[in-house]
């Protein structure tokens, strides 16, 4: 909506009341006074009907209607009034003006149908005979005192009515209309002229401090605000208030503006990387340290989403963490940059307004990407070589000193140790052949890949119960396979056969006694391709959800201590993972904690 200058707000409201008031008080006064006359009439009409009332009774009867008739309008013409006489019936029996022979009936008259029950009637209303509106008074004429003894059912003889016109006192208030609202319409001019003139008293001042106010909105402070002495004490009292707030604020702005350079100095010249969001994820501002560590301008940066110049959920997810809490929230949190994965230490906080109105975040984050690769070389190869290699090897040393100091005499201890050692050589043993395996198929993959050749998939899977048979046997597992006779793929039967061995052996390794292990081979739509989907069933343990992403990493394992109990290496499941991809495939695992696993190898079933 378009503003208006304060006059056109004054100015027309007051003249609109001045208006109002004026014709509201000239509808009320004609009003009045035409129902002053009007009422004035109806009395006068009612004296005149009381004066002729006992002539017209004596006339009634019916030998006397030619008298009746005479005297109307002998008494009509003296007193300038129609005078009807009717009969309760509603017929009309003598009129001063007109052939009362030719009148119809005047029962449903509003004024004949109240004196007809015995009281005063009177209406104004349109003279259909003639032609004018007209003011109407009925008296009922009633019997005299022996004639109501006589006749006591008919009080009423007839009904006496009386009537003038009101159209000569219409034109007068009609006229005095006229000259009211004449009347009005120059005092609404003068009212206009003197409104006009005190609104512009009003709204020059404030225009002037309008003016003033735009001024200090720009950063003008200088000239300060000068009124007249002549001005309201309101008026005056603003423009003070207002010299003194453009003081107070030029005081402000000038310190901000310092503690903004400062600021600025600090933010631009620290080493780490700052980051301001706004409460919609919207970023406020970065530092050039920040904008090289996210890959995004710094000039550009301002006003854009954070989802739109970061791909990276960890940095919403922290921002939306911070927005959540009150204290300060301290996260590593992973960019890709490149395929490549960057490590940032992220520390961030609320920003509050004057309010104490949560207005945004802080970010500020570290690059550690080099720190945790080399701690992540250090873990895995601490982790793999020391509690895969040194464990066995430990254990191999220790019980061949034991045999060594011993006197050998105890043939049966000797044994024992001796099997413990074959066992951790065997585990040795182990572990070197998966990594050797490992590594062969990552050198054909890499070469020229593995010979794939179309094979049958339920041949492989026979191939694999018979070799895991025995095992399943020692505790009494039950395989049941289920995969058709047709079912082919393009595979490397050594390879695919080694994947599903130790996904067996997997399976029956961490089932209960008593349990079974289900084999599956089927076609499944993955990514609109068509795949061969062979999955391995058991009904044992279960793997936890956090586990699932690193379960196929090499020597990772969700039960450490269930798993070196066991015998696994920690690589059969990493082999798999490897053997799917030199197949063009994938892995993957469903599992719940007491409810089992299924792992499923999905292969092209066709070379495209």
């Amino acid at each position: 909506m378009k503003s208006i200058k304060l006059i056109w707000h004054i100015f027309p409201a007051n003249l609109l009341i001045t208006i109002s008031a004026m014709l509201a008080v000239s509808w009320y006064g004609s009003a009045s006074l035409q129902k002053f006359y009007l009422q004035h009439m109806e009395e006068d009409l009612l004296a005149k009907a009381y004066l002729v009332e006992k002539q017209i009774t004596g006339f009634m009867n019916v030998d006397k209607r030619d008298s009746l008739e005479t005297f109307c309008r002998k008494a009509g013409r003296k007193s300038a009034t129609r005078i009807t006489v009717i009969l309760p019936s509603g017929i009309v029996i003598a009129d001063s003006d007109e052939d009362y022979l030719k009148m119809d009936n005047h029962g449903k008259r509003p004024e004949i149908i109240t004196a007809q029950a015995g009281q005063r009637g009177a209406s104004i209303r349109f003279s259909s005979t003639l032609g004018e509106r007209r003011l109407y008074i009925a008296v009922p004429l009633t019997a005299s005192q022996p004639e109501l003894e006589r006749n006591p059912d008919n009080p009423i003889l007839g009904i006496l009515r009386m009537s003038v016109s009101i159209a000569a006192i219409e034109k007068a208030l009609h006229h005095l209309q006229t000259r009211i609202a004449f009347g009005a319409l120059i005092v609404a001019l003068i009212a206009a002229l003197i409104t006009m003139a005190v609104s512009r008293t009003i709204s020059r001042p404030l225009e002037k401090m309008k003016e003033s106010a735009e001024r200090f909105a720009k950063g003008q402070f200088d000239p300060p605000l000068t009124t007249s002495d002549k001005v309201a004490l309101e008026v005056g009292a603003l423009g003070g208030a207002m010299n003194r707030m453009a003081e107070q604020l030029q005081e402000r702005i000038n310190t901000i503006i310092q503690q903004r350079n400062e600021l600025e100095t600090v933010f631009s010249s620290m080493l780490e990387a700052v980051l301001v969001v706004d409460t919609r994820k919207r970023i406020i501002n970065v530092n050039r340290a920040g904008a090289g560590l996210l890959g995004i301008k710094q000039i550009e940066a301002p006003g854009k989403s954070i989802k739109e110049l970061v791909r990276s959920m960890d940095l919403q997810r922290l921002v939306s963490n911070v927005l959540a809490n009150e204290d300060i929230v301290e996260d590593e949190i992973i960019i890709a940059d490149d395929s490549k994965n960057r490590y940032l230490r992220t520390n961030g906080v609320k920003m509050y307004d004057g309010n104490s109105v949560c207005m945004g975040v802080l970010l500020v984050m570290n690059d550690v990407t080099r720190l945790r690769r080399l701690e992540n070389v250090r873990r895995n190869f601490v982790a793999n070589v020391s509690h895969e290699l040194k464990t066995p090897v430990t254990s191999i040393k220790g019980y061949a000193e034991t045999i060594l100091d011993s006197s050998l005499e105890n043939v049966e201890q000797t044994r024992n140790f001796l099997k413990i050692i074959v066992r951790q050589s065997d585990r040795l043993g182990a572990i070197i052949n998966d990594l050797l395996d490992l590594s062969r198929i990552e050198q054909e993959s890499r070469k020229e890949g593995i010979q794939l050749t179309p094979g049958s998939i339920k041949n492989v899977l026979d191939e694999v119960v018979e070799i895991c048979l025995l095992r399943a046997e020692e505790k009494n597992i039950t395989i049941t396979m289920d995969c058709p006779e047709n079912l082919q793929a393009p595979i490397n039967e050594p390879f695919l056969e080694q994947a599903l061995t130790n996904l067996l052996i997997n399976a029956i390794k961490y089932s209960d006694t008593d349990s079974r292990v289900e084999l599956r081979g089927e076609r499944r739509q993955q990514n609109d391709r068509e795949m061969v989907a062979i999955s391995v069933r058991d009904y044992g343990a279960g793997i936890g959800k956090k586990h699932l992403p690193r379960l196929f990493e090499r020597f990772y394992r969700s039960d450490k201590a269930r798993s070196r109990k066991l015998g696994g290496t920690g690589l059969g499941l990493a082999i798999v993972k490897h053997i799917a991809q030199a197949h063009n495939g994938s892995v993957s695992v469903e599992s719940e904690l007491g409810k089992g696993s299924i792992f499923t190898l999905y292969l092209p079933a066709n070379n495209k």
